[in-house]
């Protein structure tokens, strides 16, 4: 069941370069093209004999949400988008007013998504082919909400937000409250300018004029406060990319799911299994960086592509 797009307010789906050159703004909107091909039967069933009680890991894209109403960043309707750096977030009050401003309008929107189907036929997925674990790009927990396990996030999280001083984690939800009651005219308003926010191409509505806007420190220490996501500019956790690893060494297969493997992040995974030999299957729907790469290239609908595997393998 899919809903409306929500838009990035705010920039909450940033994908980090991870060591690689920033790309010139904007830096997201359409990919390169391959969508709406629709691999064959005989491609499905060879795809899920790949994986069938196989070790294998699972790398997962903004694609895996759009039904629920995430939008992605290189599909077919896609909007140009300006990410903001971790440099801007930090160095600049006016770019954490804006940024809050706007994750203040739309967070009913990103609060309110749920597991859409994909998720949740991931999630069955794992109960009969052996998954070292799902490590996704995208940072709305719905894997988690769906039941997959275990599940890495290798952008963070939009559910905590931390202090860059002392790394105390906030809960996002609670910071809600105190943004609204620090902003009684957004707050009065709230209604409106969330569903314009929500139709707008550009996300932004009048949340633009935002250099009024105030945010609070950390409660502990009255340091700067982040969401707890990775922004362009700024490296994943090392830990967590660790343990990411790890799953991969563990695997037999590697398995894309939605992403167009942009982004470096994404991209080392596919380019370390197909260095050691095992197999890479990528579903997606339009083109990706790591096609060359794959042992079998799906293309279609995520919905229905493991909708047929679920039904194959069960």
């Amino acid at each position: 069941m899919s809903s409306a797009p929500i838009p990035d307010v705010g920039g909450w789906f940033r994908t980090a370069a991870d060591g690689v050159a920033l790309p010139s703004l904007p830096s997201w909107g359409p990919g390169t093209g391959g969508f709406g091909r629709t691999s064959p039967e005989e491609d499905l069933v060879a795809a899920a004999e790949l994986f069938r009680g196989r070790p294998t890991m699972v790398l997962t894209g903004a694609g895996m949400s759009t039904g629920a109403g995430l939008p992605d960043y290189r599909g077919r309707d896609a909007v140009p988008r300006s990410p903001m750096t971790y440099q801007e977030f930090v160095g600049s009050d006016l770019s954490r007013r804006r940024y809050w401003a706007r994750s203040t309008v739309g967070w009913r929107w990103f609060e309110r998504a749920r597991p859409h189907h994909t998720h949740l036929t991931l999630a069955r997925l794992g109960e009969v082919t052996p998954l070292t674990g799902v490590v996704t790009q995208n940072v709305d927990g719905l894997h988690q909400a769906a039941g997959s396990r275990p599940v890495l996030d290798l952008h963070g999280t939009l559910a905590r937000v931390v202090c860059l001083a002392c790394r105390a984690v906030l809960d996002r939800g609670r910071l809600q409250e105190e943004l609204l009651a620090l902003n009684p005219d957004v707050a009065r308003r709230l209604d409106a300018l969330a569903e314009e926010t929500r139709t707008a191409p550009d996300g932004d509505a009048e949340v633009d004029r935002t250099e009024d806007f105030r945010y609070p420190a950390c409660p502990r220490c009255g340091g700067m406060l982040k969401p707890e996501v990775v922004f362009f500019g700024e490296n994943a956790d090392r830990g967590v990319v660790e343990r990411a690893w790890s799953m991969l060494e563990d695997a037999a297969v590697l398995l894309v799911l939605g992403s167009s493997l942009s982004v470096m992040s994404g991209l080392r995974f596919v380019r370390r299994a197909a260095q050691h030999g095992r197999d890479v299957v990528i579903a997606n729907d339009g083109a990706t960086r790591g096609d060359d790469l794959a042992t079998l290239r799906i293309h279609g609908r995520l919905e229905d592509v493991l909708t047929r595997w679920a039904e194959l393998l069960t």
